[in-house]
Protein backbone atom coordinates (compact mmCIF):
# COMPACT_ATOMS: atom_id res chain seq x y z
CA UNK A 1 0.00 0.00 0.00
CA UNK A 2 0.64 3.66 -0.68
CA UNK A 3 0.44 6.11 2.28
CA UNK A 4 0.40 9.82 1.07
CA UNK A 5 1.33 12.75 3.31
CA UNK A 6 2.01 16.60 3.27
CA UNK A 7 5.13 17.27 4.27
CA UNK A 8 7.78 15.49 5.72
CA UNK A 9 6.91 16.13 9.40
CA UNK A 10 3.73 14.33 8.78
CA UNK A 11 5.61 11.68 7.18
CA UNK A 12 7.93 11.06 10.13
CA UNK A 13 4.85 10.93 12.35
CA UNK A 14 3.46 8.22 10.09
CA UNK A 15 6.45 6.26 9.55
CA UNK A 16 6.59 4.24 12.37
CA UNK A 17 3.27 2.95 11.99
CA UNK A 18 3.71 0.92 8.95
CA UNK A 19 3.87 -2.76 7.95
CA UNK A 20 6.41 -4.26 5.72
CA UNK A 21 5.14 -3.86 2.40
CA UNK A 22 3.77 -0.05 3.05
CA UNK A 23 5.93 2.56 1.36
CA UNK A 24 5.29 6.29 2.19
CA UNK A 25 5.22 9.31 -0.91
CA UNK A 26 5.54 12.46 0.96
CA UNK A 27 3.87 15.42 -1.53
CA UNK A 28 5.51 17.91 -0.55
CA UNK A 29 3.78 21.16 -2.33
CA UNK A 30 2.39 23.57 0.12
CA UNK A 31 -1.04 23.44 -2.18
CA UNK A 32 -3.26 26.09 0.13
CA UNK A 33 -1.46 29.15 -1.67
CA UNK A 34 -0.58 29.90 -5.07
CA UNK A 35 -1.25 29.27 -8.61
CA UNK A 36 -2.73 25.80 -9.93
CA UNK A 37 -3.39 26.52 -13.53
CA UNK A 38 -0.24 23.93 -14.81
CA UNK A 39 0.31 22.00 -11.63
CA UNK A 40 -0.78 18.83 -13.51
CA UNK A 41 0.77 19.60 -16.43
CA UNK A 42 4.75 18.93 -16.10
CA UNK A 43 7.13 21.06 -16.24
CA UNK A 44 4.60 22.97 -14.38
CA UNK A 45 6.78 26.29 -14.99
CA UNK A 46 3.83 28.33 -13.45
CA UNK A 47 3.76 26.56 -10.36
CA UNK A 48 7.45 26.36 -9.94
CA UNK A 49 7.77 29.76 -10.80
CA UNK A 50 5.90 30.99 -7.58
CA UNK A 51 7.80 29.01 -5.24
CA UNK A 52 10.87 30.47 -7.13
CA UNK A 53 9.67 34.12 -6.10
CA UNK A 54 8.36 33.14 -2.60
CA UNK A 55 11.80 31.44 -1.69
CA UNK A 56 14.12 34.21 -0.56
CA UNK A 57 17.31 35.19 -2.23
CA UNK A 58 20.35 33.78 -0.90
CA UNK A 59 18.53 31.16 1.36
CA UNK A 60 20.28 28.06 1.69
CA UNK A 61 19.22 25.31 0.99
CA UNK A 62 17.23 26.08 -2.13
CA UNK A 63 14.34 23.11 -2.64
CA UNK A 64 14.17 21.63 -6.10
CA UNK A 65 11.37 22.82 -7.06
CA UNK A 66 11.15 20.34 -10.07
CA UNK A 67 9.61 18.12 -7.42
CA UNK A 68 6.59 19.75 -8.26
CA UNK A 69 6.63 18.36 -12.19
CA UNK A 70 7.90 14.73 -10.40
CA UNK A 71 4.54 14.85 -8.57
CA UNK A 72 2.26 15.46 -11.13
CA UNK A 73 4.03 12.45 -13.15
CA UNK A 74 3.83 9.99 -10.37
CA UNK A 75 -0.03 11.17 -9.68
CA UNK A 76 -0.95 10.77 -13.04
CA UNK A 77 0.47 6.89 -13.24
CA UNK A 78 -2.26 6.08 -9.81
CA UNK A 79 -4.78 5.33 -12.32
CA UNK A 80 -3.49 2.22 -13.54
CA UNK A 81 -1.47 0.85 -10.50
CA UNK A 82 -2.95 -1.84 -8.14
CA UNK A 83 -1.65 -1.06 -5.12
CA UNK A 84 -4.26 1.02 -2.83
CA UNK A 85 -3.48 4.33 -1.98
CA UNK A 86 -4.24 5.69 1.73
CA UNK A 87 -4.09 10.03 2.46
CA UNK A 88 -3.38 10.93 5.48
CA UNK A 89 -4.64 14.16 6.45
CA UNK A 90 -5.45 16.78 9.29
CA UNK A 91 -7.36 20.38 9.04
CA UNK A 92 -4.87 22.01 7.20
CA UNK A 93 -6.17 23.14 3.69
CA UNK A 94 -3.26 22.38 1.66
CA UNK A 95 -3.94 18.48 3.29
CA UNK A 96 -7.23 18.71 2.24
CA UNK A 97 -6.18 19.97 -1.06
CA UNK A 98 -4.11 17.26 -1.81
CA UNK A 99 -6.48 14.62 -0.88
CA UNK A 100 -8.68 15.97 -3.43
CA UNK A 101 -5.96 16.11 -5.82
CA UNK A 102 -5.40 11.90 -5.37
CA UNK A 103 -9.64 11.61 -5.54
CA UNK A 104 -9.40 13.15 -8.76
CA UNK A 105 -6.50 11.38 -9.87
CA UNK A 106 -8.25 8.04 -9.06
CA UNK A 107 -11.68 8.99 -10.44
CA UNK A 108 -12.84 6.26 -12.69
CA UNK A 109 -10.10 3.71 -11.18
CA UNK A 110 -10.23 0.47 -9.75
CA UNK A 111 -7.39 1.42 -7.47
CA UNK A 112 -9.14 1.80 -4.19
CA UNK A 113 -8.38 5.06 -2.40
CA UNK A 114 -8.48 5.09 1.80
CA UNK A 115 -8.11 7.97 4.49
CA UNK A 116 -6.95 8.13 7.71
CA UNK A 117 -8.65 11.48 9.12
CA UNK A 118 -6.03 13.06 12.29
CA UNK A 119 -7.82 16.53 12.46
CA UNK A 120 -10.87 17.55 13.75
CA UNK A 121 -12.42 18.98 11.03
CA UNK A 122 -12.68 22.42 11.98
CA UNK A 123 -9.67 24.39 10.48
CA UNK A 124 -10.18 27.46 13.18
CA UNK A 125 -7.25 28.56 15.11
CA UNK A 126 -7.22 26.49 18.03
CA UNK A 127 -9.36 23.71 16.98
CA UNK A 128 -7.45 22.50 14.21
CA UNK A 129 -4.77 19.74 14.56
CA UNK A 130 -2.13 18.53 12.19
CA UNK A 131 -0.59 15.28 11.71
CA UNK A 132 2.35 16.15 13.74
CA UNK A 133 0.75 17.45 16.91
CA UNK A 134 -0.55 14.25 17.70
CA UNK A 135 1.98 12.13 20.55
CA UNK A 136 2.50 8.73 18.34
CA UNK A 137 0.24 6.55 20.90
CA UNK A 138 -2.65 9.16 19.63
CA UNK A 139 -1.80 8.98 16.09
CA UNK A 140 -1.22 4.88 16.35
CA UNK A 141 -5.25 5.48 17.64
CA UNK A 142 -6.36 7.20 14.44
CA UNK A 143 -4.93 4.68 12.24
CA UNK A 144 -7.66 3.22 11.01
CA UNK A 145 -8.02 3.73 7.38
CA UNK A 146 -11.55 4.28 5.74
CA UNK A 147 -12.46 3.67 1.95
CA UNK A 148 -13.31 6.62 0.30
CA UNK A 149 -16.66 5.59 -1.19
CA UNK A 150 -17.60 6.20 -5.19
CA UNK A 151 -19.74 9.44 -4.11
CA UNK A 152 -16.97 11.12 -2.15
CA UNK A 153 -14.21 10.79 -3.95
CA UNK A 154 -16.78 12.46 -7.28
CA UNK A 155 -16.80 15.40 -4.86
CA UNK A 156 -13.70 15.85 -3.75
CA UNK A 157 -12.47 15.20 -7.16
CA UNK A 158 -15.46 18.18 -8.20
CA UNK A 159 -13.56 20.50 -5.83
CA UNK A 160 -10.54 20.01 -6.60
CA UNK A 161 -10.87 20.62 -10.57
CA UNK A 162 -12.79 23.60 -8.79
CA UNK A 163 -10.03 25.10 -7.28
CA UNK A 164 -7.76 24.26 -10.56
CA UNK A 165 -9.71 26.13 -12.47
CA UNK A 166 -10.57 29.20 -10.07
CA UNK A 167 -6.65 29.51 -9.57
CA UNK A 168 -6.92 31.91 -6.65
CA UNK A 169 -4.10 32.81 -4.73
CA UNK A 170 -5.28 31.72 -1.49
CA UNK A 171 -7.27 28.64 -1.20
CA UNK A 172 -8.91 27.97 2.29
CA UNK A 173 -10.96 25.16 4.04
CA UNK A 174 -13.74 25.87 5.41
CA UNK A 175 -17.18 23.39 6.18
CA UNK A 176 -15.31 20.88 4.12
CA UNK A 177 -15.42 23.68 0.85
CA UNK A 178 -12.36 25.15 -0.23
CA UNK A 179 -13.23 29.06 -0.50
CA UNK A 180 -10.46 31.14 -3.01
CA UNK A 181 -9.39 34.64 -2.46
CA UNK A 182 -6.91 36.96 -3.45
CA UNK A 183 -3.77 37.75 -0.63
CA UNK A 184 -5.40 41.35 -0.43
CA UNK A 185 -7.08 39.67 3.38
CA UNK A 186 -3.54 38.32 4.07
CA UNK A 187 -1.76 41.55 3.41
CA UNK A 188 -4.15 43.79 5.55
CA UNK A 189 -3.52 40.97 8.23
CA UNK A 190 0.00 41.26 7.66
CA UNK A 191 0.19 44.94 7.88
CA UNK A 192 -2.35 45.55 10.96
CA UNK A 193 0.10 43.28 13.45
CA UNK A 194 2.68 45.94 12.16
CA UNK A 195 3.37 48.83 14.54
CA UNK A 196 4.71 52.27 13.43
CA UNK A 197 8.13 51.85 15.15
CA UNK A 198 10.48 49.01 14.16
CA UNK A 199 9.79 45.67 15.69
CA UNK A 200 11.03 41.95 14.69
CA UNK A 201 9.07 40.93 11.50
CA UNK A 202 9.19 37.61 13.27
CA UNK A 203 6.66 38.63 15.44
CA UNK A 204 3.89 40.06 12.99
CA UNK A 205 4.25 36.81 11.10
CA UNK A 206 3.74 34.78 14.21
CA UNK A 207 0.67 37.59 15.32
CA UNK A 208 -0.91 36.30 11.63
CA UNK A 209 -0.27 32.55 11.94
CA UNK A 210 -1.94 32.91 15.41
CA UNK A 211 -4.91 34.13 14.19
CA UNK A 212 -5.72 32.75 10.77
CA UNK A 213 -8.67 30.54 10.25
CA UNK A 214 -8.67 28.29 7.11
CA UNK A 215 -5.24 27.87 6.07
CA UNK A 216 -1.66 27.42 8.05
CA UNK A 217 0.20 30.24 6.57
CA UNK A 218 3.95 29.75 6.95
CA UNK A 219 6.61 31.55 7.45
CA UNK A 220 8.32 32.19 4.06
CA UNK A 221 4.47 32.29 2.30
CA UNK A 222 4.63 35.43 4.98
CA UNK A 223 8.03 36.82 4.26
CA UNK A 224 7.18 36.40 0.61
CA UNK A 225 3.93 39.12 1.09
CA UNK A 226 5.81 40.98 3.29
CA UNK A 227 8.48 41.55 0.66
CA UNK A 228 6.01 42.55 -1.99
CA UNK A 229 4.19 44.82 0.57
CA UNK A 230 7.31 46.66 1.32
CA UNK A 231 8.06 46.73 -2.17
CA UNK A 232 5.04 48.53 -2.74
CA UNK A 233 6.06 51.02 0.18
CA UNK A 234 2.98 49.88 2.31
CA UNK A 235 5.74 48.45 5.27
CA UNK A 236 9.68 49.06 5.50
CA UNK A 237 11.92 46.24 5.93
CA UNK A 238 15.50 46.92 7.25
CA UNK A 239 18.84 46.64 5.48
CA UNK A 240 18.96 42.51 6.26
CA UNK A 241 15.33 42.04 4.40
CA UNK A 242 16.95 39.26 1.76
CA UNK A 243 18.28 37.32 4.71
CA UNK A 244 17.12 35.37 7.09
CA UNK A 245 13.15 36.57 8.16
CA UNK A 246 14.54 36.43 11.68
CA UNK A 247 16.76 39.00 11.33
CA UNK A 248 14.39 41.30 9.86
CA UNK A 249 13.02 44.44 11.25
CA UNK A 250 9.88 46.17 10.27
CA UNK A 251 7.44 49.05 10.52
CA UNK A 252 4.68 50.80 8.82
CA UNK A 253 5.40 53.44 6.47
CA UNK A 254 4.06 56.75 7.89
CA UNK A 255 1.81 59.05 6.21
Amino acid sequence: MWHLTCGDLAADSVRPLLVAGDEIRVLRDDLAVGPLADIESPPCRKRIAFWEEVWPVGLKPRPDFAGIASDAEWLARLHDQPRPITVWHGDSASEQLMLARVAAALEGSPTALHEVACGTGDSRVGTRMAISMHAPEALATRYRPRLVEDARLADLACQWRAAVGENAAVRRWIDDRFLGEGNTRIDGELVAACRDDWMPLAHAMAEVMGRCDGFFPTDLFLYWRARALARRGVIQLDDSWQTDYRLVQVRRRSG
